[in-house]
C-alpha cells in the first residue's frame, strides 16, 4: 500500500450513514471506502464533448456577426 496523508473532509448526515453501511457490509473502514470512491471518480476519462453536447443550443437567440463587422484589433 502507498503513503496515506491523514485529510479532514466534511459529510452530511446522509453521506456518513450511507458510508458506514458500505464499510460494514463490506468489513473495511470508512477511509478504504472514501478512498475507493475517490479512485473510481478519479479514474474517469472526462470528455468535454458531452458538456458541449449538453449546452448546445442553450441560446437559440443568440447571434454571431459576420466576419467583416469582427474587430481584428
Amino acid at each position: 500500500m502507498s503513503t496515506t496523508i491523514r485529510t479532514q473532509i466534511y459529510l452530511t448526515d446522509a453521506q456518513r450513514e450511507l458510508i458506514d453501511q458500505v464499510a460494514k457490509a463490506e468489513g473495511v473502514t470508512m477511509a478504504e471506502v472514501v478512498r475507493r470512491a475517490l479512485d473510481a471518480y478519479l479514474s474517469q476519462e472526462l470528455d468535454p464533448s458531452a458538456a458541449l453536447e449538453a449546452t448546445f443550443g442553450a441560446a437559440p437567440e443568440a447571434s454571431i456577426p459576420s466576419r467583416d463587422e469582427w474587430d481584428r484589433g
